[in-house]
């Protein structure tokens, strides 16, 4: 059977069990009466845990990471005189390099950009603070002048 096929039956088959409409999938309402929040909830405490184990990662690859790539480029050079394993050893030291760099990399925009987010978010926070208490201390002096 084509696909075609498949799919006008298909079609047909749905427009006889509840007509064409369209229905969306939702989470059920509250039933105490709020709006549903969701479930995606993240604290800065756990952010910043985020942020340090990118960054310890970072640290223990960078210095970790690296600690064969001497031997192996070292040893590519004397294998591929004599051998075909030392042109692919030389391929393999290298990609294992680029991999390396390109987790460092992400490792690091991890941690940076969660640094950044968590002082961003801090300094909105800080000027909305600021705002709402201008607007209290605004409107604790109409409340004064209604007593009058």
């Amino acid at each position: 059977m084509s696909f075609d096929n498949e799919w006008a039956q298909l079609k047909a088959r749905a427009d006889t069990r509840r007509g064409t409409h369209t229905q969306l999938n939702q989470l059920a309402p509250d039933p105490g009466g709020s709006t549903p929040q969701g479930d995606l909830k993240v604290s800065q405490t756990e952010l910043a845990a985020i942020g340090d184990a990118a960054f310890r990662l970072h640290q223990d690859l960078d210095r970790d990471g690296d600690h064969a790539r001497v031997s192996s480029f070292k040893a590519a050079s004397s294998l591929e005189k004599d051998f075909a394993v030392g042109r692919a050893l030389d391929f393999v030291a290298t990609r294992w390099v680029d991999q390396q760099r390109s987790l460092l990399d992400a490792c690091a925009h991890i941690s940076n950009h969660l640094d950044y987010t968590k002082h961003a978010h801090k300094g909105e926070e800080e000027y909305l603070a600021t705002i709402f208490s201008k607007i209290s201390t605004l409107e604790h002096g109409f409340d004064k002048g209604a007593d009058r």
